[in-house]
């Protein structure tokens, strides 16, 4: 074979191999929600809310949207607050547990200062019980599950967030929680309580999805989610998924949130 015939079919072999590589490739990650952007994970707790199957279920998908996902599976997690204040989204799945006041501290200063916080059920609003300024950023506190495991109704109440936007009301079979609620938060789906296992809760209107402020940080909460198999219902895990995106401020994903407080309309 003559130089210039080796030449051209070298020449010819590296633009298939270009060609391959470039079919191959995924799409740029800059063209994804999440590039660029740094979310932490940390889990533990109670097991019975099934915190390891949830992380299972979320981190994948936080990868997928190109977000930079690291995993902890304990509060030493918060030890570093420089670290934390370098994120841009903090996702706590950790029922009754005890932090300390550091990891508390740096926990909050990285939130104030503008890293999001989100997460549902127990793994965030029943997590640090003896931790009151912790509560007053999360926007609530569990209180009770009247009748543990019942069927309730979740009732959409905005239609224009884009958290919600197109979901309509769904039925869930779980804990329904009763909670002890910050009125300053944007309420975005409720459930009225039947009253069956509390007589005194007949008619209660509960907030199960809400976001708010914290200092600069944006936190997104939901009360669904006591088991890994609540995201089985379709609503339940869009609701998490668009609320994640929301909280890592994604573009076109809603605006910092408005208080629906309930108690205006009692002003003279």
């Amino acid at each position: 074979m003559t130089q210039k015939r080796i030449m051209k079919s070298a020449g010819l072999a590296a633009l298939f191999l270009a060609a391959t590589v470039l079919t191959a490739a995924p799409s740029a990650p800059q063209n994804l929600p999440g590039a660029g952007k740094k979310v932490l994970i940390v889990w533990g707790g109670w097991d019975g809310h099934e915190p390891k199957q949830c992380v299972d279920i979320f981190a994948p998908w936080l990868k997928e949207q190109g977000f930079d996902v690291e995993i902890a599976n304990t509060l030493d997690a918060y030890n570093d607050g420089a670290k934390l204040k370098g994120l841009n989204l903090i996702i706590q799945i950790v029922t009754m547990s005890t932090i300390t006041g550091d990891q508390e501290k740096n926990l909050e200063e990285a939130v104030k200062s503008g890293v999001s916080l989100a997460g549902w059920h127990g793994g965030m609003a029943d997590s640090f019980r003896n931790n009151t300024e912790y509560e007053f950023m999360v926007g609530g506190a569990w209180a009770a599950h009247p009748g543990g495991v019942i069927d309730y109704d979740v009732d959409v109440t905005n239609h224009t967030d884009p958290i919600t936007k197109g979901l309509t009301g769904f039925h869930m079979k779980s804990e329904q929680y009763y909670m002890l609620v910050d009125p300053n938060v944007e309420v975005l789906a409720t459930t009225t309580f039947s009253g069956k296992a509390a007589s005194w809760t007949t008619g209660a209107v509960m907030p199960v999805v809400w976001k708010k402020m914290y200092g600069q940080g944006r936190i997104f909460y939901t009360s669904l989610g006591h088991v890994s198999g609540d995201f089985k219902v379709p609503q339940a895990l869009e609701i998490v998924k668009r609320g994640l995106l929301w909280a890592a401020r994604v573009p076109g994903t809603g605006n910092d949130p408005q208080s629906t407080n309930p108690y205006k309309s009692l002003l003279k």
